[in-house]
C-alpha cells in the first residue's frame, strides 16, 4: 500500500469490517524541519497493525504505544514531538523538527 489518504481510509474500513477497533493520528502541525506534512495519517488497530507515517519513522513506535493507549481509555490525546539535547536520539527527530499530532478512535 503506498500509505496515500485513500489508502489509509480503505484499509481502515476493511479493518473495521473484520471487527477491529482502529486509532487515527493525524498530523496536525508541524514546526522547522519535520519529516512528513500536516495531514500525514497512520491507523492503528488494536492488535497492533499499522498503515500510513506520521513521521517517516522517526517517531513511529511512539505513536502507536499512544493510539493503542486511546483505544484502550477511549480518550483522544495531542502529542507534541520535538528535539531538545536530552532526547533527540530517544525520540528519533534528529531533523530538529517539531511534530503535533492528534490521536482519535475511529468511529
Amino acid at each position: 500500500m503506498s500509505g496515500g489518504v485513500e489508502d489509509i481510509f480503505a484499509q481502515v474500513g476493511a479493518w473495521r469490517d473484520q471487527g477491529e477497533r482502529v486509532a487515527l493520528a493525524t498530523v496536525i502541525a508541524t514546526w522547522g524541519s519535520s519529516p512528513r506534512p500536516v495531514g500525514s495519517q497512520m491507523a492503528v488497530t488494536q492488535s497492533g497493525r499499522i498503515v500510513g507515517s506520521v513521521s517517516g519513522g522517526c517517531v513511529e513506535s511512539a505513536v502507536a504505544e499512544a493510539s493503542l493507549l486511546t483505544l484502550a481509555t477511549g480518550q483522544p490525546q495531542v502529542l507534541d514531538y520535538g528535539v531538545t539535547n536530552e532526547r533527540a536520539w530517544e525520540i528519533g527527530l534528529a531533523c530538529g523538527g517539531r511534530l503535533r499530532v492528534f490521536v482519535e478512535e475511529v468511529g
